[in-house]
């Protein structure tokens, strides 16, 4: 089913929560179960499992957004859920950000376990009673309750963007956050649901002279006024609110100059960057374009630091994956806690894991058949040319509509979430 597609997966700031969004806009929120033990290697936890500890169960699942029609542009604006952002929390409930391609929602998800009973003026099915009845005075009382996860939209921003939102970021103050269409980037207050700033603005006055678009922006997590933006030229603009109110010029401009002896009639397409992020530190920027991840210093900006190829065993095949619309997928890129491992998706529901420190790089998959829980991943390798190994795969059988575009990483412990069209794998690294 269609609408079943995750569409994108977010840990929370404790790890303790995982939200996915998906085609039919709805948000699945999973928990994890107490405390883990255990032997292995990354090792799959299944939330369709018997209960055990250290695992993620279904939480809450609520209809975040619905299909709307915009009957002034004639646009159907579809319900699916393109980012979720959780905020920090500050009390026993918990709040997150979700948005499609319109409209931006603050949803509290709270628990109750308690419910008020002896009313006055009401029995106990919560109809009135008639005053002339009550000739005694109860004292209500709360009564424990089945526990009930609720979930109920505080705002909703709504009628700022003119294209469609691909990015939401909050901001490191907790106060603001932003969110980016194609062309604009606007900063919101959490308090203010009836106007927002904008702060990008990269729309030609002549729509014809249009040659880039924006295509995702994050908040830097420790400065609250400095934010980064990519474009579908391959750039990276780092831009100071101190500077300007409006940040149309970049403080820092990150961009690596093509090699001649790649250019190709794809060149433009395949250097688009799909995402960017901050890592934990501060101090990186990780981008992912169609074949490569990315690793940028903030202080240098002629070349990233570090290219890890993705895929390129692809680089032959881009004539028939522009025919069938696969290279303008849009791959997202994640760190590990630590910032030292990067990891991000690819086709035949594999993914990659390159390791900084020691430069080695692994590729697993995220697939029915050889995730039986608390199985241990094999490595998987693609074969170019020439004699195939047995457990090799050729490129020629991949399988192209089966596609990883959206990975999450527990923030403090090697625990991966795997979105895989609409099953969401979620590994465990082995625990000595």
């Amino acid at each position: 089913v269609v609408a079943d597609i995750i569409s994108t997966v977010e840990f929370n700031h404790t790890g303790e929560l995982l939200a996915t969004g998906d085609k039919g806009g709805r948000v699945v929120i999973f928990q994890r179960e107490q405390e883990v033990s255990g032997e292995g290697s990354w090792r799959v936890l299944h939330k369709n499992q018997v209960h055990r500890r250290g695992e993620y169960n279904v939480y809450s699942t609520f209809q975040s957004h619905e299909p709307e029609f915009d009957y002034l542009k004639s646009l159907e604006i579809e319900e699916k859920i393109n980012k979720i952002r959780w905020l920090p929390q500050q009390n026993a409930a918990y709040f997150l950000l979700s948005t499609n391609d319109k409209t931006v929602k603050l949803w509290k998800v709270s628990e109750r376990d308690k419910r008020p009973e002896g009313y006055n003026l009401k029995d106990e099915e919560g109809r009135l009673r008639d005053p002339a009845t009550i000739t005694t005075l109860r004292v209500p009382v709360l009564r424990p309750m089945d526990l009930m996860v609720e979930a109920t939209p505080r705002r909703v921003f709504a009628n700022a963007h003119t294209y469609h939102i691909n990015s939401i970021s909050v901001n490191s103050d907790y106060e603001t956050y932003m969110s980016a269409d194609d062309l604009r980037i606007n900063l919101w207050n959490f308090e203010i649901t009836n106007q927002s700033f904008n702060i990008v603005d990269i729309k030609p006055a002549n729509m014809e002279e249009l040659t880039e678009v924006i295509t995702a922006a994050e908040f830097h997590p420790h400065h609250c006024n400095t934010f980064v933006y990519s474009s579908s030229k391959g750039t990276i603009r780092l831009c100071d609110m101190r500077a300007s109110a409006l940040c149309d010029r970049h403080t820092k401009f990150f961009e690596e100059p093509e090699d001649p002896s790649n250019r190709s009639f794809f060149s433009e397409i395949i250097s688009s960057i799909s995402d960017v992020k901050f890592s934990h530190s501060g101090r990186y920027i990780m981008t992912r374009d169609y074949l490569t991840v990315k690793v940028w210093d903030l202080n240098m900006e002629n070349r990233p630091i570090e290219t890890y190829q993705v895929h390129d065993y692809l680089r032959s095949k881009l004539c028939s994956l522009y025919e069938n619309d696969c290279i303008f997928d849009k791959f997202e890129c994640v760190w590990n806690g630590s910032d030292s491992v990067i990891m991000t998706g690819s086709y035949n529901n594999f993914f990659r894991m390159f390791d900084r420190n020691t430069k080695r790089d692994v590729t697993l998959e995220a697939s029915r058949e050889n995730s039986k829980p608390r199985a241990i991943l094999k490595p998987r390798k693609v074969c170019v040319g020439g004699k195939r190994r047995k457990d090799e795969i050729s490129v020629d059988s991949l399988d192209f509509s089966k596609k990883i575009l959206h990975t999450a990483w527990h923030p403090s412990e090697n625990i991966i979430a795997v979105a895989a069209t609409n099953n969401l794998y979620i590994f465990q690294d082995k625990v000595n």
